[in-house]
């Protein structure tokens, strides 16, 4: 399996994208990598749009991106959470200076926009994200995957297999 011994980082929050979450993490998960949910608390559960839960093993202020090797940023509404935390933002500032793979999916993009990592970077997200992006400094298009060096980004669900393999194609990579 190649992405034995990689760890992931999968951030959680109420009301993310059931999909956006589950399917990136057990690919990844196929593949070997351990993926570590993280949210703001600790032992709580984050419930999906779609009534899926999902049970934070670390919060944020116990993750380390030292200790992991690429983070997932699932859709939905969550994101519009994820990223008025202050970790949050500086473990994805962190990953990206580290050039650690950042999976960001549909409104995920607003995650990145709040790290002010998006200046001169080609992406996509769900259209309704597109000016966010542009605004952002990043070059924004339709497409199902774009893969800017470390940062892999999709608009959404219907775009997962493709997004989900190039996330995991960019972990085995490193």
């Amino acid at each position: 399996m190649r992405l034995t011994g990689k760890k992931i980082i999968a951030l959680v929050d109420d009301e993310f994208e059931d999909l956006e979450l589950w399917y990136p993490v057990y690919r990844a998960r196929e593949e070997g990598a351990i993926v570590t949910l993280v949210g703001p608390e600790k032992g709580k559960k984050y419930i999906g749009k779609y009534g899926v839960p999902a049970e934070a093993e670390l919060s944020f202020d116990e993750a380390d991106s030292a200790d992991y090797d690429g983070i997932l940023v699932p859709g939905g509404w969550a994101p519009d959470k994820l990223r008025r935390y202050d970790k949050v933002l500086s473990l994805v500032r962190e990953m990206d200076a580290d050039r650690k793979p950042i999976g960001q999916i549909c409104h995920a993009g607003w995650v990145l926009i709040s790290a002010k990592i998006l200046q001169n970077r080609k992406v996509t997200s769900t259209p309704g994200i597109r000016d966010d992006m542009e605004n952002a400094g990043a070059e924004w298009f339709d497409e199902a995957v774009v893969v800017d060096n470390h940062i892999i980004s999709a608009r959404r669900p219907p775009d997962l297999p493709p997004y989900a393999k190039a996330f995991c194609d960019a972990l085995a990579a490193r």
